[in-house]
């Protein structure tokens, strides 16, 4: 055996033994006549300890070890003196007594370190080595807890894994099919699925009445921030239910995963709320509520004051920062140029401060009184020192627009925490997606009757 016990494995219970490691050089530190070396697997670090004074050659042999060597020890394992309660191992060290070096390596073109000094590009062209990094290896160990226990829960559900085919005729469905040439067959092509959801209605007809997969899926379409060509998804399909039946079977899944993964128990059941009002109140089909900034409408009461932005707008709304007051002038105009970028399309932000003392000030005080503003300030139930950011134009865009203007303002006042979860069923969505080509072709042929949506 390379080794007797990981990384990550020892403890003071293990103090006196003989033991071997192996894995690689994370850092070396010289201090006098010492040195230290942090030694890594996947399973965590070990500090190893060279003294000169007791072995000369073998510290010799130590110094000259660099970043990412692949080395294997033997020692006696000590308590540390100086311990880091960082680490699991951080109350014992490995007094080594035998070093071999399994495999020399060139100087990384990147630390293997969680703030890696690599970008992208870099690690991608050596993603051997981007993969040794921590909370890479976290993300994959994270990936295996959650596909095991999806399978354990829905096999305790009565659910059935079975592989669907991988090469299959074209099914188009939202997006362009990968094709791959049939040798047995020229001329003719598989296409790779989209989902598997021909063959999961098939199995639904052949009495197969709980079904799932994780499986890989691939659509040739352009890249988004949550969607690449290929990815994998839990695909499920089941018979004689209705959507309550759907509703609790996954709602119960989701919380499985979180209690034996996260640790946390969600004993409440999960809110609902349907897709117009996640569009309303928030711009999006799966709203962080996290924290507030619901949206407030204001149409009704900026109409008739001479400000064309707000006169010709099909739809006027905004959001409440609390205690945002004190947003400088500069903070502002970040804001604005925040809203202005092509990728979310706004023309311009209208802001309104409530001041602690309770006096207004405006980026349209030219067209509104302070009874106007205080009107628009009980419309969005805000306090002195609150902050008021509107958006006008067209519905849908706007909406998308403040959507992201409340995840910006959510993210600048630290509302985001990583570590909070606020899940949310949205339901009844629409059969139909508003297309943007299809407004534009009645506009074209019939300016009087062209649709909008409701």
């Amino acid at each position: 055996m390379y080794r007797t016990h990981t990384c990550g494995e020892l403890r003071l219970s293990d103090t006196d033994k003989n033991v071997t490691l192996a894995g690689w050089v994370q850092r070396t530190r010289k201090m006098g006549g010492m040195t230290f070396i942090d030694i890594r697997d996947r399973y965590g670090i070990t500090q190893l300890v060279f003294n000169h004074e007791n072995n000369p050659e073998l510290c010799d042999q130590a110094n000259k070890l660099g970043r990412e060597f692949v080395i294997q020890v033997s020692g006696i394992v000590k308590e540390r003196s100086n311990k880091n309660k960082n680490i699991p191992t951080g109350d014992i060290e490995l007094i080594v007594s035998n070093l071999a070096i399994l495999h020399a390596s060139d100087v990384p073109p990147f630390t293997i370190e969680d703030d890696s000094d690599g970008g992208d590009d870099l690690r991608m062209q050596y993603r051997y080595l981007d993969l040794r990094r921590n909370c890479v290896r976290k993300n994959l160990e994270l990936r295996h807890k959650m596909t095991f226990e999806v399978r354990r829960y829905l096999d305790q559900q009565n659910f059935l894994e079975i592989e669907t085919p991988m090469l299959i005729k074209s099914t188009p469905e939202g997006a362009r099919d990968f094709v791959v040439p049939s040798r047995m067959n020229p001329g003719e092509f598989y296409a790779l699925p989209q989902s598997p959801q021909t063959f999961k209605q098939l199995l639904m007809v052949s009495g197969f009445d709980r079904y799932f997969q994780v499986v890989k899926c691939f659509r040739d379409e352009d890249l988004r921030a949550d969607r690449q060509p290929e990815f994998t998804q839990i695909d499920c399909e089941m018979s004689f239910v209705e959507q309550e039946d759907v509703l609790n079977t996954f709602e119960g899944m989701i919380k499985h995963l979180f209690k034996e993964i996260k640790k946390i128990d969600f004993t409440e059941p999960f809110p609902r709320m349907t897709w117009a009002d996640a569009m309303k109140y928030y711009g999006s089909d799966k709203p962080d509520l996290r924290f507030g900034m619901r949206f407030v409408e204001l149409k009704d009461l900026t109409i008739g004051k001479d400000f064309g932005v707000f006169d010709n707008a099909e739809y006027v709304a905004g959001i409440c920062a609390e205690g945002c007051a004190t947003y400088t002038r500069k903070q502002l105009d970040e804001l604005t140029e925040f809203v202005k970028r092509p990728q979310i399309g706004a023309k311009g932000l209208v802001y309104v401060r409530y001041d602690e003392n309770g006096a207004f000030k405006s980026s349209v005080d030219k067209f509104y009184s302070t009874e106007d503003l205080l009107k628009w300030a009980e419309r969005f139930n805000a306090k002195p020192g609150d902050l008021i950011l509107i958006l006008a134009g067209d519905r849908i865009k706007t909406q998308k627009a403040l959507c992201e203007l409340r995840l910006e303002m959510g993210n600048r006042l630290g509302l985001r925490n990583k570590d909070k979860f606020a899940p949310l069923w949205v339901i009844d969505f629409p059969l139909l997606e508003w297309d943007e080509e299809t407004q534009r072709y009645y506009a074209m042929h019939h300016p009087f009757t062209s649709p909008k949506p409701e």
